[in-house]
């Protein structure tokens, strides 16, 4: 799906606070470009169409390079952080099996080691209860969006002109983003 963004400046999409080789994107376009990605069914592949006839060749290149990098940086976040909760997960799967066990041991008549023990292991079965339902969830969600954005396909145009794409366009467009990522993928992964 071609996503249209009218641009008058070449700031609206690189942040003005950004310094020449270390551009980073305005938070403004990267709010706009997500939004739009949320509501694009998933089977269609995302494309980028900056419209702008006031862009020289070294910005376009620039815009490009910023938005593929800073997305695919987002992605690495979002992958780091999901990482970091399924050791959660397994940990709290673990701390469960343990205070269960240990819940069993103890007996009826010990009161505060037992207290405690309730206290751990509810813990941990709210937090895996979370996880399951909530913020893995929203994690493979984030995913997801930040997967389709990092590889999405960026294309300058001076006019705005709905594109209607066939089902050939979808596959071409979908091998080239994937050589695209597989491009970027370093060695040894």
């Amino acid at each position: 799906m071609s996503v249209p963004c009218r641009i008058s400046d070449y700031n609206e999409v690189i942040s003005s606070y950004s310094v020449k080789g270390l551009e980073t994107l305005n938070p403004d376009f990267v709010d706009y470009v997500k939004e739009v990605a949320e509501v694009t069914p998933d089977d269609l592949p995302i494309v980028l169409n900056v419209v702008g006839d006031k862009l020289t060749q070294t910005e376009q290149k620039t815009i490009e390079e910023t938005i593929l990098d800073d997305f695919a940086y987002d992605l690495g976040m979002v992958e780091k952080e999901e990482r970091r909760h399924t050791w959660i997960f397994r940990l709290m799967i673990v701390v469960l099996v343990v205070m269960g066990i240990a819940l069993e041991l103890v007996g009826e008549e010990v009161g505060v080691p037992r207290e405690f023990l309730y206290i751990v292991f509810w813990f941990a079965g709210d937090t895996l209860v979370d996880y399951v339902f909530l913020t893995g969830y929203d994690l493979r969600q984030d995913r997801k969006l930040a997967g389709r954005l990092a590889s999405m396909k960026v294309v300058f145009s001076e006019a705005y002109e709905d594109t209607v794409y066939t089902q050939d366009d979808v596959e071409r467009l979908h091998a080239e983003m994937e050589e695209d990522v597989r491009g970027t993928i370093p060695k040894g992964y």
